[in-house]
């Protein structure tokens, strides 16, 4: 019992780590960019995650499973992707005026590309010891993976008590987190490479098999209301700090707890996420999976057109629901998601088929959207002084992003078909 409290401590401490350096900026560095007169480079700032995340993960995992151990490479992969972290919020701290919005974009890239394949070596990690152990990964990993979202709440918090949501220092936080984690991943459980000789095509080797089932019709239905959905995944988190925050400029609103602290608000998404994953096997038993999947469509709705009627004062109620809604959005499609990937694959490309739907969502999907509602902030936001205007602005942006959520609803209704 000791052995497995101290294997599942050790593995917590990883997941908290792991998600704590996303969280100091992945829901600030919006309002950042908006307060350092940047606001046209946001999309790319966060589309750039969804790039990195089409061949990165694939490659270090290639590299995991044939020559270096995971806990090794995830250790060095946070250490580089820490330095170049810290290097891009001291540039932001002392650049001051004159700074160069794609310096700082280049020295986040580089960092992000060595970050995001950690997310999958977290797991592979934490997969390999709780098996070596005896464990059921089933029952076991989810008490452990919820540390992680745990972790992003609190660096959440604390960029915001601090000061930094609107400053490089965020960047500074995170990077000094993922050094931490880059020092104490060697200590983990060893995951062995593989022995195995035969020699794989890159074609498997990056998971691209999976590709064949779109010649499914009723998988590559599905892939393509992935990616249509996935458009919507990166939205709130790269523009609802600038926004909330945007209400600061308005006499009435300036002392509201909201456009002081948009970050704490935000940060409720994150909260009801965590509870919303204990809900997944009941609703799936229960409802199957397309209606499932169609709640939370119309909890994207709700979340986008909430935010569009809302503000931080006597309408913060509206932001409050908004974020709780964002639980039920976020994880009945990426978990149920997953599920039936899983249940409408062969187990033969399994693996493949889980990084096809990944690649779909937060990888083509999060990048493509990232970069479209940009051009929607730009022509009704950016384009505006008048921060009455800005705000006014801001709502049409939430209701275009609402409608297309609507359509995308209104079309799987129509054309997703559920075997019993």
């Amino acid at each position: 019992m000791n052995n497995k409290l101290q294997l599942q401590s050790r593995l917590v401490a990883m997941n908290f780590l792991q998600f704590a350096a996303w969280g100091a900026y992945l829901t600030s560095m919006g309002g950042y960019l908006f307060a350092t007169g940047n606001p046209g480079i946001i999309g790319w700032f966060y589309s750039i995650q969804g790039i990195v995340s089409i061949f990165m993960p694939a490659l270090m995992g290639i590299v995991a499973d044939r020559w270096i151990r995971a806990e090794r490479l995830l250790s060095i992969c946070h250490l580089l992707a820490g330095a170049l972290m810290i290097a891009a919020g001291y540039y932001g701290l002392t650049a001051g005026e004159g700074m160069n919005a794609w310096t700082l974009f280049t020295l986040y890239s580089l960092s992000v590309a060595f970050y995001m394949p950690t997310l999958a070596l977290t797991n592979s990690v934490a997969f390999t010891a709780l098996t070596k152990a005896g464990l059921d990964t089933v029952k076991d990993f989810p008490p452990i993976r919820v540390f992680g979202t745990v972790g992003f709440i609190c660096t959440m918090v604390a960029v915001d008590l601090l000061g930094f949501q609107h400053t490089a220092m965020q960047f500074v936080v995170s990077g000094g987190i993922s050094l931490l984690l880059g020092l104490y991943a060697p200590t983990l459980p060893t995951c062995p490479t593989s022995d195995s000789k035969e020699s794989k095509s890159l074609v498997d080797a990056l998971g691209l098999r999976a590709f064949a089932l779109f010649k499914e019709k009723k998988m590559a239905i599905f892939f393509i209301f992935s990616f249509l959905l996935g458009l919507q995944l990166q939205i709130s988190n790269g523009f609802a700090n600038g926004y909330i925050s945007s209400f600061a400029d308005i006499p009435a609103f300036a002392d509201t707890f909201g456009a002081k602290h948009a970050n704490m608000l935000i940060s409720l998404s994150q909260i009801s996420e965590t509870l919303c994953i204990l809900l997944i096997p009941f609703v799936l038993g229960r409802f199957g999976i397309k209606r499932v999947m169609m709640i939370a469509m119309a909890g994207w709705v709700l979340r986008f057109g909430l935010f569009g009627t809302g503000d931080p004062g006597p309408g913060v109620w509206m932001f409050i629901v908004s974020c709780i809604v964002y639980g039920v959005a976020f994880d009945f499609f990426n978990i149920s998601g997953a599920l039936y990937v899983d249940k409408n694959t062969d187990a033969s490309i399994t693996s493949s088929a889980q990084g096809l739907f990944m690649l779909m969502t937060n990888g083509l999907g999060a990048t493509f959207g990232s970069l479209a509602a940009q051009a929607v902030v730009d022509k009704y936001v950016n384009s505006q002084t008048d921060p009455l205007l800005v705000v006014e602005g801001w709502h049409t942006s939430w209701f275009i992003f609402a409608g297309y959520a609507l359509v995308v609803l209104v079309l799987f209704t129509l054309i997703f078909k559920e075997k019993n």
